[in-house]
């Protein structure tokens, strides 16, 4: 398939990777529409995981065969799929990575498309006659499968590894730690929020929580609406009142963020009591934008990274 270029008069050279062959709008388009319908039936897909019994507990992001973990949009997917399909891994693998493992996935298994997001390099010359260089971000789509389809591995990718304990009723001095090295102004008051004017962070009181876990999954999301903050990521995403497109967009982030913080932290995320109303906002704002989802992804994963490089390095 031959990927078509606006038109330019000025000449142009493509000087790496070509692009994919599944056009950059239907990956968008087939993704969204994925995450809109569970939407509709009221799933929240990037939660499943946790509703699931064959996780059994288990908080984690997907792995690759490395133990490098998924991060952005592919986390979402993974997780979606092995909620559906019930895996209990969390490994994941191309065809050719099983192969060179001594395995092989099993007949009539159907793969699991993520994205490979990469950058094409052009060189156009200028109304001056000198040459420039852009890049075009695109995304290439790839198949992988989970552990579960694939015969030959060794045990440690069906191994369920032990998930963090934290269900002391008291306050979990390691998480207090990881979120106490923020550095963010906590204070205890009647609900849960941020507020970008104060730079402050509201939370209830620890016993209000029914659990421990439930407080420092509520705390992991307003943490990641503190990255928003212009000293921070200053990630504006057109918010400008209470209920609109951008708060939607801005709730979306936060809820994906503390997701993604949760699995690395083996907490449940606790879910807000908004969340039908979320919900409603969520599906307007995904219908008006296909490439709203992943790029919620990123600002996700970028704020959770953000707050992991505040840690102390580890020895």
């Amino acid at each position: 398939m031959t990927t078509t270029y606006p038109k330019n008069r000025n000449k142009s050279r493509q000087t790496t990777n070509t692009p994919p062959s599944e056009p950059v709008k239907d990956i968008y388009a087939r993704v969204t529409d994925k995450i809109i319908t569970d939407l509709e039936q009221g799933n929240l897909t990037w939660r499943k995981p946790w509703n699931s019994e064959h996780f059994a507990g288990q908080v984690m992001r997907p792995l690759r065969w490395n133990d490098i973990p998924y991060t952005g949009i592919n986390t979402l997917m993974l997780w979606g799929t092995a909620a559906e399909q019930g895996y209990s891994s969390p490994y994941w693998m191309t065809f050719k990575q099983a192969i060179e493992l001594k395995a092989n996935v099993r007949k009539g298994e159907k793969g699991t498309q993520i994205v490979y997001a990469d950058k094409m390099i052009r060189e156009e010359e200028n109304d001056s006659g000198e040459l420039q260089t852009r890049q075009i971000p695109f995304l290439k789509p790839y198949t992988v499968f989970n552990a579960n389809q694939i015969e030959g591995l060794s045990d440690a990718f069906y191994t369920k590894p032990e998930p963090p304990s934290v269900t002391a009723q008291s306050r979990n001095a390691e998480l207090e730690a990881f979120f106490a090295q923020t550095k963010a102004d906590i204070y205890t008051g009647v609900q849960a929020s941020y507020s970008i004017t104060t730079d402050r962070v509201q939370m209830p009181p620890f016993q209000a929580f029914g659990d421990p876990a439930d407080y420092y999954a509520v705390l992991a999301h307003e943490i990641t609406h503190w990255t928003r903050h212009p000293t921070r990521l200053d990630r504006d995403l057109g918010r400008k009142h209470y209920g609109d497109a951008g708060y939607a967009k801005e709730e979306l982030v936060a809820e994906l963020g503390a997701c993604f913080l949760a699995a690395d932290l083996g907490l449940e995320p606790m879910p807000e009591a908004k969340h039908a109303a979320y919900i409603q906002s969520w599906l307007q704002a995904l219908q008006d934008d296909k490439r709203l989802i992943f790029t919620a992804a990123s600002h996700a994963q970028k704020a959770v990274e953000y707050i992991h490089a505040l840690q102390p390095p580890k020895l």
